[in-house]
């Protein structure tokens, strides 16, 4: 449930077009017409940094302008220097931007087909939080994972907070966005990639199903879990087991340590 805005007096209606990610707040929405917004040094540095990503739009600080050239990073574009509450204007005055905002174009996700036949992917299934995501993301990049595949719809726009929480990591892995995840599924099956859904019900322990790769892992929605769909689809469903009283994991948390687990099996640790 989104908080009411404070009541406050507002500055006099802009004439001409209405101002990037206009919608919503920006940190909430972090659309900009048809672009993204991107903020905070990990999350700006390495787009700028990636030849494959276009900024549109690049605003510093200062203190953010210098530390973009120590690191010898040279933006594509001409930066606006502002101040950082001009950015807080922008973003709202609880974000962390480091003095770094971008607007950029969003990035080509490779098809359904192009997935690669070796090594880690992982499937969201209607995963909705952003930070989750992002943190999803930021392990995905830890374990080389080839790529995240999601879901059109249900599912956060890779920009804002989410880009923010992924720290980096949307310029490294690719993001595959499919209509139907059911049917997506069935296409990684038939072209030999082994899917196992994770689930606290799941029949076997992953530490002990035998995995081969290229292997999918499938993580579903908070709360939610998988989709029952989603689960009869994927080859099989296993289960973390841990030692302590609490069996399950923030999403975010149980992606890594699948991760970590399914990696070391597989050989891809070294």
């Amino acid at each position: 449930m989104m908080d009411r805005p404070p009541r406050k007096r507002f500055p006099p209606a802009r004439k001409g077009p209405p101002p990037p990610g206009g919608r919503p707040p920006r940190h909430q929405s972090g659309v900009a017409r048809d672009g993204v917004i991107l903020y905070g040094w990990h999350t700006v540095s390495a787009a700028l940094a990636n030849p494959a990503r276009k900024i549109r739009k690049l605003m510093l600080t200062e203190n953010a302008a210098r530390r973009l050239a120590e690191a010898g990073i040279v933006p594509s574009v001409a930066p606006e220097m502002v101040r950082p509450a001009e950015i807080d204007r922008l973003l709202g005055p609880d974000v962390v931007h480091q003095g770094f905002f971008a607007e950029a174009e969003p990035l080509a996700g490779p098809s359904l087909d192009a997935l690669p036949r070796e090594g880690l992917i992982l499937v969201l299934d209607q995963i909705t939080d952003p930070h989750n995501v992002g943190a999803i993301l930021r392990s995905a990049a830890a374990f080389a994972v080839k790529a995240v595949v999601t879901t059109a719809r249900h599912s956060p726009e890779a920009t804002g907070v989410l880009a923010k929480s992924a720290s980096g990591a949307l310029e490294l892995v690719p993001l595959v966005i499919v209509q139907n995840l059911a049917r997506a599924l069935a296409a990684m099956n038939e072209q030999g990639i082994l899917t196992v859904g994770l689930d606290s019900a799941g029949d076997a322990d992953l530490a002990s199903l035998p995995l081969t790769a290229p292997l999918a892992l499938v993580l579903g929605a908070e709360g939610k879990g998988l989709r029952q769909l989603t689960r009869e689809t994927c080859a099989s469903v296993a289960r973390l087991d841990l030692p302590g009283d609490i069996k399950s994991l923030n999403v975010s948390n149980a992606a890594a340590l699948a991760l970590y687990i399914s990696a070391s099996r597989l050989g891809l640790m070294g």
